[in-house]
């Protein structure tokens, strides 16, 4: 993978078009509420979609994006308020088999195939007109050609099964899918952070692709924590809080500043720092696999990233390293998953227990857990990472998604774990969020704890000591901290022979 929001800021603005083509509307909700038992996830929310518009959507983690997607997708029935589409009024009755007949797509943040079919099967489930003989010769072909035609070059056959399939992969056969179309018109679709698992290429590929689209006369309302992208893609921007819908203004009135200060947060720019020396001894040795490369050294206090392109060994090498095979590690280690859904959460548990579980050994007290005392430590890691529930007691599956990658922190830096490895955990995580991590990174580098860390944005390497390059499994560079450049990394990721 590859961080995609200081490239995405180059992308050329097209000229909005949502003040010239207001009507007929895509899609409008009037008034549309959503209550939890006592928790309003909407409060009173007008949106409207134009046909051929671009809107982005931000906001923290837990405003109220994905509760209103789910809602205008028919997963989640509105408490009360309106949707229309096409000139059809819905006060009830607004459900899946509705949207799927009125041409609306979503792509959710946690990715919905079935990981035991194939990526044609998967295809079939949203078209029904895939049937009789031949089908999956028909769907196969369908799902190819759009995956073509929006990822030049993906590298998936549509025979694959989805659960061998990395991540991005996944993500790319999920927004293609989302696109293909077999009867009636494609009207909106949803993308909810839809280039979190890519790399600079791909992102690339899908934005150009939403500009191809809109152009058919597609709307697409676009959900994403990184800024740039939200910015160089969208024709408009709503930002939303609490439930509520508190700016609705062109993408061209904003700046990254202005739209940071409207979600309620403070742009904090993250300055590179003089290299600091090795804090410590080194904690973790990797020599190089069989089929050469560079090895990786880590030492205590140390903050080291790992990047590359998507999918190429980055990944397996943190498992290497928490597996300790053909790894040297000297100290306790702790995981902090990106594909929360797969490797994360534990989606039976509560929200204190899934925080918890990695810190049962110190909470034993005469041979059983102390609950008060597990109780006081969720509780505690729920205030410093601001996680957002009234009662940590909650099902962890109560949380968002960017909430639940803050429990999964939260287990982590809880445990007695003197290294922490990070397999690109912001997926998902708004911009207020990240800065509190990172500068809790730092707190924690400086009183001798260890990360390694594989991230997709080119900022987070800012945080970094030094970082490792990755290419079709070895390491190809090393890079220090002054050296961490965008097009540094890219050079190492595309040479043939990378010093």
């Amino acid at each position: 993978m590859w961080p995609t929001s200081s490239i995405l800021l180059t992308t050329p603005r097209r000229w909005s078009r949502a003040s010239e083509n207001l009507t007929p509307d895509t899609i409008r909700l009037d008034g549309v509420e959503k209550s939890f038992g006592a928790v309003q996830a909407l409060a009173g929310v007008d949106l409207v979609v134009a046909a051929g518009e671009c809107l982005g959507l931000v906001g923290h983690n837990g405003a109220g994006k994905s509760t209103l997607m789910h809602v205008l997708s028919g997963n989640l029935s509105p408490s009360a308020g309106t949707i229309a589409v096409g000139g059809q009024t819905y006060e009830r009755g607004w459900n899946a088999a509705v949207t799927q007949s009125q041409g609306v797509r979503c792509v959710f943040q946690e990715l919905s195939l079935c990981p035991n079919l194939t990526v044609a099967e998967n295809a079939r489930i949203v078209h029904a007109a895939l049937k009789g003989v031949g089908w999956k010769d028909r769907a196969a072909r369908l799902i190819r050609d759009k995956l073509d035609e929006i990822f030049p070059g993906h590298g998936i056959d549509a025979a694959d099964e989805i659960a061998n399939l990395a991540i991005g992969k996944r993500q790319m056969a999920e927004i293609a899918r989302a696109f293909t179309v077999t009867e009636g018109a494609l009207r909106l679709v949803i993308l909810d952070e839809p280039t979190s698992s890519l790399d600079a290429v791909t992102a690339r590929q899908l934005l150009a692709y939403i500009r191809k689209e809109t152009a058919r006369g597609t709307s697409i309302i676009l959900i994403s924590h990184l800024l740039g992208e939200i910015l160089s893609a969208s024709d408009r921007i709503v930002v939303m809080k609490d439930g509520r819908k508190v700016a609705d203004r062109l993408a061209a009135e904003f700046t990254r500043n202005s739209l940071v200060a409207a979600m309620g947060s403070e742009a904090r720019e993250h300055r590179r720092g003089a290299v600091r020396k090795a804090a410590g001894d080194v904690l973790v040795s990797v020599q190089p696999e069989p089929d050469g490369g560079a090895p990786l050294e880590a030492r205590r206090g140390e903050v080291i990233g790992l990047t590359g392109l998507a999918g190429h060994g980055q990944t397996r090498m943190l498992l290497r390293i928490f597996e300790g095979r053909g790894a040297e590690v000297k100290a306790a280690s702790a995981f902090i998953a990106g594909d929360r859904q797969s490797d994360g959460v534990f989606n039976l548990w509560s929200i204190g227990r899934n925080i918890t579980v990695r810190s049962l050994r110190a909470l034993r007290g005469g041979g059983l857990i102390d609950l008060a005392a597990e109780a006081r430590l969720s509780e505690v890691w729920k205030e410093k990472m601001a996680i957002r529930t009234t009662d940590t007691a909650n099902n962890i599956l109560t949380l968002s998604g960017g909430n639940q990658q803050k429990a999964l922190f939260a287990r982590a830096l809880a445990s007695d774990a003197a290294i922490i490895l990070m397999d690109d955990p912001m997926r998902g995580v708004d911009i207020g969020t990240k800065q509190e991590v990172y500068a809790m990174i730092r707190a924690e580098a400086e009183k001798g704890r260890t990360f390694i860390w594989y991230t997709t944005e080119i900022e987070e390497l800012t945080h970094c000591d030094r970082a490792y390059v990755f290419r079709n499994g070895p390491i190809v560079a090393t890079l220090s901290a002054l050296e961490l450049t965008e097009e540094k990394v890219l050079e190492a990721s595309f040479a043939e022979h990378a010093a």
